[in-house]
């Protein structure tokens, strides 16, 4: 069965045992995974990958079924699950296990995907999409933890915050915890405090550079590069927006191959566009195609790992990657 990510809190686990999270909010996941699950297994909690569990399938069911191996209830956390552990999963739900919770962790997995329709349709298996948070949501959780934590700070300052965050839940976390550190000895927060201790630069425009090059903007592209100054973190940051684009991008693609008209893909896309931005999404989605932008996303993924290893040329290795994106004719 599906169920949203905000009710998650009122599941009881033992009650229910099988759990599929997907989409691109890892940090809500992990959230969830640390607060409602972890806390409850401090001990026997254990993580996988779908590879390793699939290269060790016998063992791994050894391992579950064996009592002595595990003295009470175990939380199991499957990582990249894909369609391929699907029949797996239903040869562990039909041994009926007590004793195990088991959660599989997979990206954004299409409506066609086999696990999660596998899931959204069994009523002994919960399923729960993690969309990407929204301003407000973001908003809320820095207002809270600033209320807590008790640290006078201005709303203006909280909408930097966010912004420099770039919609990316733990980036915000980390960013709040490098805030309370410095704020012990503080009786306010300035602005000028957050632009010092958050990570980008004051000219950082990682939406605009990611929407043009998407829109094959190449003029304004190489305009907004040359406009910043960027540093490795920064660089990682660009890279990983990008990646969360780019899966936008191709959910959308998608609709439209699922016979969406353009209007209704990006009008009941979740979560929202903003009206501002619909017309550089009409742009990208005209220059992209499904099985393109499913390779870019591999490409975006190669080229994070080019830049972590090789940290003293990664503006080189961004700059290149995105002004071969936005010239690169895709139809």
């Amino acid at each position: 069965m599906i169920i949203k990510s905000f009710e998650i809190s009122k599941i009881e686990l033992k009650k229910n045992q099988f759990f599929l999270f997907y989409g691109e909010n890892e940090g809500f996941k992990k959230q969830v995974i640390e607060e409602k699950f972890k806390k409850f297994f401090i001990e026997n909690n254990y993580t996988y990958t779908e590879n390793e569990i699939l290269q060790n399938q016998k063992d791994f069911l050894e391992e579950i079924l064996t009592k002595s191996f595990f003295e009470t209830e175990k939380l199991i956390i499957i990582n990249r699950v894909t369609d391929k552990i699907k029949d797996l999963v239903e040869d562990i739900l039909e041994k009926k296990i007590e004793d195990l919770v088991l959660i599989l962790n997979a990206q954004i997995l299409e409506k066609k995907s086999k696990i999660r329709n596998f899931f959204e349709k069994n009523k002994h298996t919960i399923c729960v999409p993690f969309y990407e948070d929204n301003n407000q949501t973001l908003s809320s959780i820095a207002n809270s933890f600033f209320r807590d934590s008790k640290i006078p700070i201005a709303q203006q300052s909280i909408n930097l915050i966010i912004q420099r965050c770039r919609g990316d839940r733990l980036n915000l976390k980390n960013e709040l915890e490098k805030i309370k550190s410095f704020a012990k000895n503080k009786t306010k927060i300035e602005i000028e405090d957050i632009l010092k201790l958050t990570n980008l630069a004051e000219n950082y425009s990682v939406t605009e550079l990611i929407d043009n090059c998407l829109a094959k903007n190449k003029k304004k592209t190489i305009n907004i590069l040359n406009e910043n100054n960027y540093s490795l973190e920064d660089c990682i940051l660009v890279i990983r927006s990008f990646l969360a684009k780019s899966k936008r991008l191709l959910k959308l693609c998608e609709d439209i191959n699922n016979k969406k008209s353009v209007d209704v893909a990006i009008s009941s896309f979740k979560p929202p566009i903003f009206w501002k931005d619909k017309e550089i999404v009409k742009q990208q989605i005209s220059n992209w195609h499904y099985d393109k932008v499913k390779k870019l996303i591999y490409k975006v993924n190669e080229t994070e790992l080019l830049i972590k290893k090789n940290s003293n040329n990664s503006v080189n290795i961004l700059s290149n990657f995105i002004i071969e994106q936005s010239t690169i004719s895709n139809n």
